[in-house]
């Protein structure tokens, strides 16, 4: 079904007095083309499959189980975070391979992106930090999961564990590592405040 919304509906959960962390409920079209542009970026480094459409927006953003959040400097859109279920993926052989695929206790990081002129004044780690908390009391997750260039998975703390390894990640034939981070007993670690997924642009 077709969005209708212009603005979007979403919930702030962290802000100052210009910039601020926004829970995504519905994502209004007036928002579309700011998410694509900064997506775009992405591309060299994930592979064009990472570039936001219209149809990824609606899925991913709107999608029942998704854990999305935007961060906004003075009402402007700097970046986001993306968290869906591992099922979602299913069209992907290394998520059908993940050992709790079907489970439905893991949450993947689908993408995580902050312009590079605002990554200076920690807006990338905030924006992380919540997303990282709020995945953690999610119910029935218990797992979180992503890809970085292979070396980067190495600096997370003890809770992240590498599950493979792929030569030519979506076409950009760079060396990725496919992690898993464990909510299981686990305080939140320093690598919130190197977060895993963190690209900026």
């Amino acid at each position: 079904m077709e969005n209708k919304l212009e603005k979007s509906q979403t919930k702030i959960i962290a802000s100052t007095n210009v910039f601020q962390i926004e829970f995504v409920e519905k994502l209004g079209k007036e928002d579309y083309p700011p998410l694509i542009s900064i997506s775009l970026r992405l591309a060299k480094e994930y592979g064009r499959q990472a570039v936001l459409t219209k149809n990824t927006i609606e899925k991913y953003f709107d999608g029942e189980k998704s854990l999305p959040f935007i961060a906004r400097y003075q009402n402007e859109i700097i970046g986001y975070i993306i968290g869906i279920p591992l099922e979602e993926l299913r069209e992907e052989n290394w998520a059908v391979n993940d050992e709790n695929f079907g489970k439905y206790n893991t949450l993947y990081t689908y993408a995580f992106v902050v312009m590079e002129k605002y990554k200076s004044n920690g807006y990338a780690r905030m924006l992380k930090r919540v997303y990282v908390s709020w995945a953690e009391k999610k119910e029935n997750i218990r797992y979180m999961t992503g890809h970085v260039r292979r070396g980067i998975a190495n600096r997370f703390d003890n809770n992240i564990s590498i599950i493979n390894q792929v030569k030519n990640w979506q076409g950009t034939r760079k060396p990725f590592e496919y992690y898993r981070r464990s909510f299981e007993d686990e305080v939140v670690s320093s690598s919130v405040h190197n977060p895993p997924l963190e690209i900026t642009i």
